[in-house]
């Protein structure tokens, strides 16, 4: 029987790239064509480990290109796409938006609007060779907005996004939503709660806490650092992503979550913890701990209510905060040895 091809957009980013490898590992029968601009935030040195997988092709290109996704369709026969790619950093949408609003909104258009075409005859009519094709779409929890001390995010929270990229975000999810309503595409969301783990770019909160500690730098924490998050480590993230792709339910919206909430400044100073008995001289990491302005309508707490995926699907995360973390550090030790 002949592979089935899956098209991932943004396979060399963070999260992309620890799927990518996971999921030619779990399923022999699909071939994967790997699509990313490689922006500063991607890398090819994340996917080391496909590079001589016959199963796995990577294409550079930006999914804002029309003919390139038509033709990456039509050559490979595409039967499935799982949508990573996006801007993803809020300090960089509040300095330069443009980019959000084009990759996130006119990107994920482009790439569901030439999926529509390829795999359906019109509106609620697949053809038959690709009646079980999917369109998952990765989001994030920011859409939703900004939380009380108590309440969980659901699947059914409205959403209120509070920044360029959760507004662009929000709009690709409506964008999704509005191809299953009006044409019948197999469509499937998932939002999900700040990750962390191997491969993440510098930019983002534990990577740069770590990269600022390793070389005795000042770890810029914003405002009092009472922001909570729910963290989720990646690998937790990517077995959810393959459960929904395979079963979950068309149309329906999963929220994924690691329910480990942390304040940025608990965040800290566990990694300053750990790095001074794996790296330990003179003074402890929290010397370097700063605190900076805040940034501009800095959400105070996310948190997700996991509950549906774990009781419709079996899924449940295999990491916790305190383990994720230790194997996190280590990864970034190597990186900076």
């Amino acid at each position: 029987m002949k592979n089935k091809t899956i098209l991932i957009t943004g396979g060399a980013g963070f999260i992309g790239s620890n799927f990518v490898p996971y999921f030619l590992d779990k399923y022999e029968s699909y071939n994967i064509i790997n699509l990313d601009l490689l922006t500063y935030a991607g890398n090819l040195k994340n996917l080391k480990e496909c590079e001589i997988n016959p199963r796995h092709k990577f294409i550079k290109g930006d999914i804002c290109n029309r003919e390139l996704m038509e033709y990456i369709f039509s050559e490979y026969d595409i039967q499935g796409v799982i949508h990573f790619a996006a801007e993803s950093h809020v300090d960089n949408s509040i300095k330069n938006p443009d980019a959000f609003i084009k990759t996130n909104i006119q990107g994920t258009f482009i790439l569901i609007d030439v999926a529509y075409k390829y795999w359906m005859n019109k509106p609620h009519k697949y053809k038959h060779q690709y009646k079980d094709c999917r369109f998952q779409h990765i989001s994030t929890d920011e859409v939703y907005g900004t939380l009380n001390d108590t309440d969980l995010f659901t699947e059914t929270t409205p959403y209120a996004p509070n920044s360029p990229y959760s507004a662009s975000k929000a709009s690709s999810d409506m964008i999704v939503r509005s191809y299953n309503e009006t044409y019948g595409l197999n469509t499937i969301t998932t939002n999900c709660s700040n990750n962390y783990g191997p491969k993440q770019h510098d930019e983002k909160l534990i990577p740069t806490i770590i990269k600022k500690a390793l070389f005795n730098e000042n770890i810029p924490i914003y405002a009092d650092g009472k922001n909570i998050r729910d963290w989720l480590y990646v690998l937790d993230h990517c077995k959810a992503i393959d459960l929904v792709y395979h079963k979950g339910k068309k149309a329906n919206v999963y929220n994924i979550g690691g329910k480990n909430e942390r304040t940025n400044l608990q965040i800290v100073n566990k990694i300053c913890n750990i790095l001074d008995e794996k790296r330990p001289k003179k003074k402890s990491y929290k010397n370097q701990i700063t605190f900076v302005q805040d940034r501009a309508g800095h959400d105070k707490r996310y948190a997700i209510d996991a509950s549906k995926i774990e009781t419709n699907l079996n899924w449940k995360a295999d990491e916790n905060f305190d383990t994720g973390i230790i194997k996190t550090i280590s990864w970034y030790l190597s990186k900076y040895a």
